[in-house]
């Protein structure tokens, strides 16, 4: 274990690296599994109290620890509804599909959007967060679809651009040009590097918002 009294001449790269281990071996929330950074899940904590989704859509949810968390959001705001969207629910925990305002659909996430968008009214505030394989090809084709979703002043969130970004993890390329291409491609989405406020994040350029 590096405690900080010991860590602070680290180099940045062997900090992630620690924080990489700890992140996939020992993250969990109410006692299910969530590889998630904390410090970009507070962010996303901010992010849905301010834009006050009606509906999140979670691409890539694994055991469902962060589903389960964001629904408790939800139950705080006392508004919305979460939809969850992965090729594989098999490892789902039982007190994640038990939550209310969880409807899970197992499929790849691009031949879904249909499914998806047939649960959402067309006045929701809808929020994205993709997190599936992070090959540039899903992620760019993810992105193109699920951006029709989100209105003026919404955001779309892709994780794990810390890629080769970062850390030498991953598909290469991998969600980092895929952001990069798409914002490149079109005129409705900035790159909103305001939420990597804490300088640590798994999500380098992936807080996206939409801005016509």
């Amino acid at each position: 274990m590096n405690y900080l009294e010991t860590s602070l001449d680290l180099p940045l790269k062997k900090v992630l690296e620690i924080m990489q281990a700890r992140v996939v071996g020992g993250t969990s929330y109410f006692g299910v599994k969530t590889f998630k950074n904390p410090l970009d899940f507070w962010i996303y904590q901010e992010i849905i109290f301010n834009q006050q989704p009606d509906v999140i859509v979670e691409i890539g949810n694994k055991w469902g620890g962060s589903a389960l968390a964001m629904a408790h959001y939800l139950d705080v705001l006392g508004k919305g509804r979460l939809i969850g969207v992965d090729i594989d629910h098999s490892l789902l925990h039982e007190k994640v599909k038990e939550h209310p305002r969880i409807t899970f659909i197992e499929s790849d996430a691009v031949e879904a959007f249909d499914k998806v968008s047939l649960l959402i009214e067309a006045d929701e505030n809808v929020l994205v967060i993709e997190d599936s394989s992070h090959t540039y090809e899903n992620t760019f084709n993810v992105l193109d679809k699920y951006s029709a979703l989100i209105d003026k002043g919404g955001y779309f969130i892709v994780e794990d651009s810390i890629c080769h970004y970062g850390l030498d993890v991953g598909p290469s390329p991998g969600p980092y040009e895929a952001i990069v291409d798409f914002v490149s491609s079109r005129d409705d989405f900035e790159i909103d590097r305001s939420k990597e406020s804490f300088l640590i994040t798994w999500n380098p350029k992936g807080f996206l918002v939409k801005t016509k």
